[in-house]
């Protein structure tokens, strides 16, 4: 990884106040070679005032430079800073030829070679600051520019851009040029795509992928059009400022390291979403989210930008709350707010609670460099955010919720906004004391707790809701009552809406059996029940008639465990009481995930281990059994694969993967072939000679990241040994690669086996973090870390690496993340 020069916002406001930036024209050539491209930049900027400053590049070899007409020395390159000197004021023209390489880890320009036909594809991602990786720029979000790029590719394919691109013979690609937007957002695709084109009120609508997924996107296609139809029809009755670009691609491409990327005219997506393996109509509904999240921020982030890095949350947080209200309002998928309650809310709150927390909209000297700011893209910025959004929603009404959008975007089209202007924009629409709500949610750090508490009277009960924390919330209260007909079924009394902190007003009748702060979840903090309604919700969860309720009751769970104040016991047994009779699938997936990672792999002591994945299996056997009718194949599908994870004797699964499917269904799919292939490879029940038959029937980029997981989760020392070296020596594995090869290499089996590598992850994940940069940084701390050593040596060792190490900022904050996660660990083990 070459040295890089981050930029500080200190620099980036001199620059823009230097600066005005009209057009860059781009000519990028993809025909030189396997490891560089060829990049030819042409920057018309003009100086406000005489003053030195400089362009960011990060070439393989910088050829030539002129600035109006007269050349610059290359050798003043300092790392990826070419200085400006003695501008005068005015016009300017700076010309840059330079060879950039292809990336391996997802980030400038991504070269990919499909092993299952031997096609190639290049894509750019170049967020946050790697367009230097592709282009000369002025590399700061509120340099806006028009852009008009010219890509030369082989014959047979096709380049795609942010505008619509015309092949103009000879393997020439001319792409229309965008309106202003911030360097981050260019984009272009280049390949041999297989595509499906439509039209949509005037504009054209792609959606590309490589050849050999073509089947698989086929099956999908009219599904993921009519999504995107769909919200872009509901976008347009909400925003008055209409869809600002002239057409609307969507690629999904391989080795993404996000989930997409929100580049005007061409949304780039992580080539899994076309499911070439059975899904659960869940993840249907994660593809579906993704893509209302991406077009939100056509508006949101593409038409108004943030000024700088520490507003990231007016991009995110509001595509994020978007992305789930629209689809809920204009798609099938009606009931997305309980998938975000039971997984997206509580990557939030996990986030909330560690030494890494911090506003959602930090002080802007908490983001002094682009560095840092890569640091806040996590359940904060996207989870609590949009949790926020959605309580001022509930607080301000959606009608001036809308009209403060609309008229921030009026206001900032094609420019750049401050959480200031956001603000204002809002205040202009109701007169509620919008400021004063944005600094008690915006600008603090943390979760509330709302303790309820329920007592009764003559003809009478009253709720009093304990408030820890200082923000206020609106919230609903849900009162439910026993049905008299089935002892387990609880009845809606009444639904009714108050604030906290605030005054408890008695309600008639007698005390209920169940109460519910935060009932659907208009609110986010840590809910703790009163003890009978706890003592209910334990006994009854599964009655609770509305899912987004039980969402509610069910993060309540997953809190106190991680508190120290519920067992893990308890909360398994509540799994297997109410999971069998669960109608959600968001739900189940959600408890069965937390009760799989968290509490048998981290929460439960080694000696209990065995009986947790047990109980797990247990759920996992009775939801197949349920599903024998054939009705609920996602339900289903996702039994059999916890079943799979969880299995602690190979028979079963080992019996399944040689008859090809499971009894009464389904059959073996590419996805649960290697998912029992792994799961084998742990117990030691297979070996290299089925994992080389295995790649050999399924040799895609699937398959290989497959074969690598495999590989390295072989519980036999050389195993080890070579998955080792793969991911901490060679330096050749690309950020897929390296991550299947981690997620198969810890196992709690094989803790034994692997203790040695424990103390080696440290020094070994600093080195690799400063030679292969943020992507293989952020990967090595989030699957390469040893999460199965629960244990005091792992936590000192891992504080001494953060005290004496000096880890890059991207593996630091892992670190620290992972550290804090190691400590609540052992707390919970303790209590």
């Amino acid at each position: 990884m070459e040295p890089m020069s981050v930029l500080m916002r200190d620099e980036a406001q001199t620059r823009a106040q230097l600066l005005d930036v009209h057009r860059y024209t781009i000519d990028l050539d993809l025909t030189t070679g396997d490891d560089t491209f060829e990049s030819r930049t042409v920057i018309r900027f003009t100086a406000r005032t005489a003053a030195d400053t400089f362009v960011e590049l990060k070439p393989a070899v910088l050829r030539s430079v002129t600035l109006d007409g007269q050349p610059l020395d290359p050798e003043t390159l300092n790392e990826n800073r070419l200085p400006l000197t003695g501008l005068t004021a005015g016009e300017h023209e700076l010309r840059v030829e330079a060879a950039m390489r292809y990336s391996r880890t997802g980030e400038g320009m991504h070269r990919f070679t499909d092993p299952t036909d031997g096609e190639t594809y290049v894509y750019t991602q170049l967020f946050l600051d790697d367009v230097q990786r592709v282009f000369a720029a002025f590399d700061q979000p509120d340099l806006k520019s028009v852009f008009e790029l010219t890509v030369t590719a082989p014959e047979n394919w096709t380049v795609l851009g942010n505008g619509i691109a015309e092949h103009t013979g000879d393997g020439r690609w001319k792409i229309a040029p965008t309106p202003l937007i911030s360097t981050y957002l260019v984009a272009v695709a280049a390949g041999p795509w297989h595509s499906v084109r439509a039209e949509h009120r005037g504009l054209p609508f792609g959606i590309h992928c490589r050849r050999s997924l073509a089947p698989y996107l086929d099956a999908d296609a009219e599904e993921i059009l009519e999504i995107t139809r769909q919200c872009f029809d509901r976008y347009h009755e909400k925003f008055d400022e209409p869809y600002p670009f002239d057409s609307y691609d969507q690629a999904f491409v391989p080795e993404f390291n996000a989930g997409a990327m929100e580049n005007p005219g061409l949304v780039t997506f992580r080539d899994e979403f076309v499911y070439r393996s059975a899904v659960t109509d869940t993840e249907r509904q994660t593809r579906a989210m993704v893509i209302a999240h991406e077009m939100a921020h056509m508006w949101f982030g593409d038409l108004v930008t943030l000024q700088w890095w520490d507003d990231i949350w007016l991009n995110e947080s509001f595509a994020e709350y978007m992305g789930f209200q629209i689809l809920t309002e204009a798609t099938r998928f009606t009931d997305t707010w309980t998938d975000f309650g039971i997984a997206r809310k509580a990557w939030g709150y996990d986030a909330d609670q560690r030494p890494s927390t911090h506003p959602v909209a930090p002080d802007p000297e908490a983001v002094p460099d682009t560095a840092s700011a890569l640091l806040n893209f996590d359940g904060i910025s996207y989870a609590k955010g949009a949790s926020a959004l959605r309580q001022l929603v509930a607080w301000l009404g959606d009608k001036d919720f809308l009209a403060g959008i609309n008229t921030h975007f009026a206001r900032h089209k094609f420019g750049n906004a401050t959480l200031a202007d956001f603000i204002d924009s809002l205040a202009a629409s109701t007169d509620r004391d919008v400021n004063a709500w944005a600094d008690a949610w915006l600008r603090t750090t943390g979760v509330d707790t709302l303790t309820a508490a329920a007592a009764s009277g003559t003809g009478e009960w009253t709720l009093t809701v304990e408030h820890t924390g200082s923000r206020p919330h609106r919230i609903a209260v849900g009162v439910y009552d026993r049905d008299g007909a089935d002892a387990g079924t609880l009845i809606l009394r009444e639904r009714y809406e108050t604030d906290v902190p605030g005054t408890p007003e008695p309600r008639p009748g007698i005390r209920p059996a169940l109460v519910v702060p935060n009932d659907r979840d208009l609110t986010y903090a840590k809910i703790r029940l009163d003890e009978e309604s706890e003592e209910t919700a334990l006994r009854s969860l599964s009655g609770v008639p509305d899912a987004l309720t039980r969402a509610v009751i069910w993060n309540s769970l997953r809190d106190m465990v991680r508190d120290g104040e519920l067992e893990p016991a308890a909360y398994l047994e509540t799994a297997h009481a109410h999971l069998p009779e669960e109608t959600d699938l968001a739900i189940i997936q959600g408890v069965l995930g937390f009760a799989r990672t968290q509490i048998a792999d981290r929460y439960a002591p080694a000696a209990q281990r065995p009986a947790a994945l047990a109980l797990i299996t247990s759920i996992s056997r009775a939801l197949i059994r349920r599903t024998e009718d054939g009705e609920d194949p996602g339900l289903r599908l996702a039994a059999v694969r916890t079943f799979i994870d969880s299995a602690t004797q190979p028979d079963t699964i080992a019996t399944w993967l040689t008859d090809g499917g499971v009894p009464g269904g389904p059959e073996l799919d590419p996805e649960l072939r290697w998912r029992i292939l792994t799961r084998l490879a742990v117990l030691g029940a297979t070996g290299e000679t089925a994992i080389a038959a295995e790649l050999d029937l399924d040799p895609s980029a699937t398959g290989q990241e497959g074969a690598a997981r495999c590989r390295a989760a072989l519980p036999d020392p050389e195993a080890k040994k070579a998955a080792w070296e793969r991911m901490f020596t060679s330096d050749d594995l690309s950020n897929y690669l390296f991550s299947a090869t981690a997620q198969g290499f810890w196992h709690p089996e094989q803790a034994d086996l692997v203790s040695e590598y424990v103390e080696r992850y440290y020094p070994a994940a600093v080195d690799l973090a400063a030679r292969r940069g943020p992507a293989i940084a952020d990967a090595a701390g989030r699957y390469a870390f040893p999460v199965h050593a629960v244990d005091t040596e792992t936590l000192t060792l891992g504080e001494a690496c953060l005290r004496d190490a000096d880890p890059t900022p991207a593996l630091r904050r892992k670190l620290v993340d992972q550290l804090d996660d190691l400590r609540r660990a052992l707390k919970v083990r303790g209590a």
